[in-house]
């Protein structure tokens, strides 16, 4: 039993099956999680989280192999079928699309009795997480979710643990009222109640914070809140100096060759806007034929959800469009573009170390942590060149090249705005940048959460 229960659908560590049959613990997924669980190392805690290996599925019925980032771990196993429908349907292919603004209205979503089906999957997902927080929780207790695939997790606690003290935080965007519109009624409702069981809902920005509470107007949540996460600048620092980033900044050094870098670091997803970004820097080089050969934009990529047609698509569009402007552009001694997907963070730190420009345009983020991650270890006074709509924005957009996510040749005239910006105007911006990405790091901004959940009640 804990003081603090912290739920996620996806947890700190991953656990798989070596070849011997052992249970082994590797790095956790994304860069969320992790980071909660440092946060709450010395905290009497319990972090809850889905089983989503058949090695996890083992730890959660024969036991963790070993303690986790300072941090107890339950995992909730959910039937793969269950989980199926409720994270990959209803969470991945409807919540995520409706706060990013990613349907095409004319042909999704398609609300019909298979999505039915897959919503009653994501209520009984809901309820076992409720389940496994109540019974890890002292009487009390402070009860923290997280992200859009657990909205009902309040309405079910609020019947059980009346005595808990609840918040859940959206790390997504939040849609707006209108866009909600495209739910069935009843689902809307029992979404929206959900989330204002809670005693507090918390957002990164005042613009999504605004949209919940529109949403929400009527309804009995005690508070809504913003708390914009940061990068954690000191430990971030240190892995920036570590010998694994020093050797990957020198393989990128031979790559570049001297040459302007852009960057851009994204998961291949949908909202992330890689085509247009791509398109932006081809209209740069046609319309600015002095620039080719004297840049590169590399692209760090993670592949991400796999299984659905849409991001595989969506892949296969961008190394396409990349390729196509290499056939277009490029010769025997420079590519404009490379593309690199791999999951090699220490590569992804030691661009961010070497960038004169970084890129991110993404049609609509929660926050987009990298617009934060570059400026705080970046050793050029890079300049960010950042969409109107990221969270980030809110902080960072007074010292940043604003973009509209969707105008190609304005990003374009951004990209070229940047390349060309003089020493003395880069420096005090990428300064300022630098200090505001670091304001509230993950253990002061858990913190504040904590704190909001602490002094709401729910249903108030």
């Amino acid at each position: 039993m804990s003081e603090l229960v912290v739920v996620a659908n996806r947890g700190p560590a991953t656990i798989n099956v070596a070849p011997d049959g052992s249970l082994t613990v590797g790095t956790g997924a994304g860069g969320l999680a992790p980071s909660l669980a440092r946060a709450l190392d010395g905290r009497d805690s319990t972090f809850v989280a889905a089983a989503m290996s058949e090695g996890e599925r083992r730890a959660a019925r024969e036991g963790l192999p070993e303690a986790i980032a300072g941090c107890d771990l339950s995992l909730v196993e959910v039937e793969e079928a269950l989980h199926r429908a409720a994270y990959g349907v209803v969470s991945n292919q409807l919540l995520w699309y409706l706060h990013h603004g990613l349907f095409d209205l004319p042909r999704r979503p398609l609300l019909d009795h298979h999505f039915a089906a897959a919503f009653e999957a994501y209520r009984e997902f809901n309820r076992l997480f409720a389940e496994a927080a109540a019974a890890h929780a002292d009487e009390g207790a402070t009860v923290v979710v997280h992200d859009y695939h657990l909205c009902l997790v309040g309405a079910f606690l609020r019947r059980s643990r009346p005595d808990l003290k609840t918040a859940h935080f959206s790390h997504t965007p939040f849609a707006t009222p209108e866009e909600l519109e495209v739910l069935p009624e009843v689902v809307r409702a029992e979404l929206l109640d959900g989330l204002s069981s809670f005693g507090a809902c918390g957002f990164h920005t005042e613009r999504w914070r605004e949209r919940f509470a529109r949403s929400a107007a009527g309804r009995a949540a005690a508070e809504s809140f913003v708390a914009p996460l940061g990068t954690d600048a000191l430990s971030f620092g240190h892995l920036a100096e570590s010998e694994e980033v020093l050797a990957r900044g020198r393989l990128l050094d031979e790559l570049v060759d001297g040459r302007q870098l852009l960057l851009r670091s994204d998961r291949v997803e949908l909202s992330k806007n890689l085509l247009r970004g791509f398109l932006a820097y081809e209209e740069l080089l046609a319309e600015r034929p002095q620039l080719r050969g004297g840049v590169v934009f590399v692209a760090r990529l993670y592949a991400s959800r796999t299984d659905l047609a849409d991001y595989l698509a969506y892949r296969a569009e961008t190394e396409q469009l990349a390729a196509r402007i290499n056939e277009r552009f490029g010769n025997a001694g420079w590519s404009p573009v490379v593309v690199q997907i791999a999951d090699d963070f220490p590569a992804t730190v030691a661009a961010f170390r070497r960038y004169d420009v970084l890129l991110v345009n993404p049609v609509r983020d929660g926050m987009n942590l990298v617009a934060k991650e570059g400026p705080v270890v970046n050793g050029r006074d890079g300049v960010l060149v950042l969409s109107r709509q990221a969270g980030a924005f809110e902080e960072l957009g007074a010292d940043a090249l604003a973009v509209n996510p969707f105008d190609v040749s304005g990003t374009a005239r951004a990209l070229g705005e940047a390349l060309a910006m003089p020493a003395a105007e880069r420096a005090p911006r990428a300064a300022r940048l630098a200090a505001a990405s670091a304001a509230l790091p993950p253990g002061p901004w858990h913190d504040v959460v904590i704190g909001h959940a602490r002094r709401a009640t729910a249903g108030g």
